[in-house]
Formats: C-alpha cells, sequence, structure tokens
C-alpha cells in the first residue's frame, strides 16, 4: 500500500523503484515506469486534440486559440477523473492509476489540480527520484502505480 513504510532496502541504491513507499518490485501496486505514463499522457493530449477539432469551428486549424482550447479540455479531462477516480481515460488503457500517499482512497481535487497543471509545465515530470516519481508527484505526495501486470 503506498505510503506504508520502506522494505530492507529503505530506499538505497540497489533496491527497486518504489521500495521506500512499501510498493511491489513488479506488478500490480508496483510503481509504473516513464514509457507508460508518457504513453498515457500521449491517448488523453490525442483525445483533447480530437475534441476541440470538433468545438473549435469551422476551420480548427485555423483557430489562432486552438492550442490553448486543447490545453484546457487536456486539463479537464485529466485532473476531474484522477480526482474522482484516480486516473484518466491515458492511464485507465495502459493499465495505471494515481496513488495518494498516506492512505487516502482517491488523490482529490486540490492534489488533482496542482498535479495536472505541473504535468502541463512539462518540466516537473521530467526531473524523477529513484522511486520514478516526478516533481508533481513529490508535490502532491502520490505515486503512479500500475493496475495490471
Amino acid at each position: 500500500m503506498p505510503g506504508t513504510p520502506g522494505g530492507a532496502a529503505g530506499g538505497r541504491p540497489g533496491g527497486h523503484p518504489g521500495e521506500r513507499l512499501g510498493l511491489p518490485a513488479e506488478g500490480v501496486g508496483s510503481v509504473a515506469g516513464f514509457g507508460r505514463r508518457a504513453a498515457a499522457l500521449a491517448v488523453d493530449w490525442l483525445v483533447a486534440y480530437g475534441i476541440a477539432l470538433l468545438v473549435a469551428g469551422p476551420d480548427p486549424q485555423g483557430n489562432p486559440q486552438l492550442g490553448w482550447i486543447i490545453l484546457g479540455l487536456w486539463y479537464l479531462l485529466t485532473a476531474v477523473p484522477v480526482a474522482v477516480f484516480g486516473a484518466s481515460a491515458g492511464m485507465t488503457a495502459l493499465g495505471i492509476r494515481v496513488a495518494p500517499l498516506g492512505g487516502a482512497a482517491v488523490v482529490g481535487v486540490p492534489r488533482a489540480l496542482l498535479r495536472t497543471a505541473l504535468v502541463a509545465l512539462v518540466l516537473p515530470p521530467v526531473f524523477r527520484d529513484e522511486d520514478g516519481r516526478g516533481w508533481h508527484d513529490l508535490a502532491t505526495r502520490t505515486v503512479v502505480v500500475r493496475t495490471r501486470a
């Protein structure tokens, strides 16, 4: 369970990602890799892009606001489901979810809004700690885990 004391390695080099958080080395509940996380982000972005093309008017590519529309839709399509269910559509498709540390059942609205805003800044997810958690996860006390093997 996320937030429980770490195992024997306690986060020392040589331990697996998530060990100091009490997460397994592999399988369900283990820390999701960067590839799955990036693919889930791409799926969510493509969904937002598709919806934006539908709502941006008769000539969406000529709309100077298209980028902001896509960003706003992506933000809503990510923050709301993460707050309520722990996963966006892309995360669900890739078999990952956001788990709050400390035993809470769901991430909740404030942390999901902050986490998603930090992801939109691009750099926070790129810089990660030894557990594979980006700055956005560190700031919101969350970890992205696998939901299937």
